[in-house]
């Protein structure tokens, strides 16, 4: 962990797989209030311009809220956990769960946990997909999503409409990868290796900025559109998010949710 030096007696910190992210001595756009300086622990002060960094003091409050909201999700739910796993057995081959590589807060990759909505080998179909159709290609590159999606189950289109696919994602909540609320975590596609390139492309100059919070199970873009927002339409609310962030902001977020599980819009 890099220790920044104190502006207005509050503590800034940056992860060391942001610093290799970046692989930089000299780092760019990354900024809180234009602070302008920080150090590591070496004490090797770097110059920066422009860097944004989450305030620690806000870490604790909204760390405390998602552990003990994961919880009662996890407790509360558990039955619906239970009738969505049998469905899921009883509907398609394959196992419960599915595991989606993402990108967490500083770049660090993730395993986000879902409940499974795709056939077998899915991404090998979806990499094949791109590469045959340019339309589909397009598509994905605008949404990172398909509309007609061949690759979903019949339970699973039911799953993703409603959002419960994304039920196990509380684990991951519970174990730090994932806030409840915070900017919507990018897919990786591909090559695990080559992900740096892959999420510069989405994220241009936003990178830093989108990777220095955790991101969230739900956020502003979740409750403004979903699937139905483009890409850099999705950039300027997770920017908006993260400018405006508090605890309040998050219960309000939290609270716009609920309904759309019940009357999804914008979701496929």
């Amino acid at each position: 962990m890099f220790y920044i030096k104190k502006f207005n007696n509050l503590n800034y910190y940056l992860s060391k797989q942001f610093y290799k992210l970046f692989n930089n001595n000299f780092i760019e756009n990354l900024s809180y209030k234009d602070y302008t300086l920080f150090e590591r622990k070496t004490n090797y002060t770097m110059a920066c311009k422009n860097i944004y960094i989450y305030p620690f003091k806000h870490r604790p409050m909204k760390r405390i809220f998602d552990i003990l909201f994961s919880l009662f999700i996890l407790c509360v739910f558990s039955p619906v956990y239970l009738i969505i796993s049998l469905l899921i057995l009883i509907t398609s081959d394959g196992s419960i769960f599915y595991l989606s590589y993402r990108i967490g807060r500083g770049g660090k990759v993730i395993k986000c946990i879902k409940f499974r909505t795709m056939f077998k080998q899915s991404e090998n179909i979806l990499l094949k997909l791109l590469n045959q159709d340019p339309v589909l290609k397009k598509e994905w590159g605008l949404f990172q999503k398909l509309k007609k999606d061949p690759r979903i189950t019949a339970i699973g289109k039911f799953l993703r409409k409603t959002s419960l696919d994304e039920l196990p994602q509380f684990i991951n909540v519970l174990k730090g990868d994932l806030s409840i609320v915070g900017p919507r975590p990018f897919a990786l596609i591909g090559e695990k290796e080559n992900f740096h390139l892959e999420i510069k492309k989405y994220l241009k100059d936003k990178t830093q900025k989108i990777l220095s919070v955790r991101p969230g199970i739900t956020g502003l873009w979740q409750v403004s559109g979903r699937s139905e927002i483009t890409i850099d339409e999705r950039l300027k609310l997770e920017e908006e998010y993260i400018d405006k962030q508090s605890f309040f902001l998050d219960l309000y977020l939290i609270c716009k949710t609920i309904p759309k599980i019940f009357f999804p819009t914008g979701a496929y």
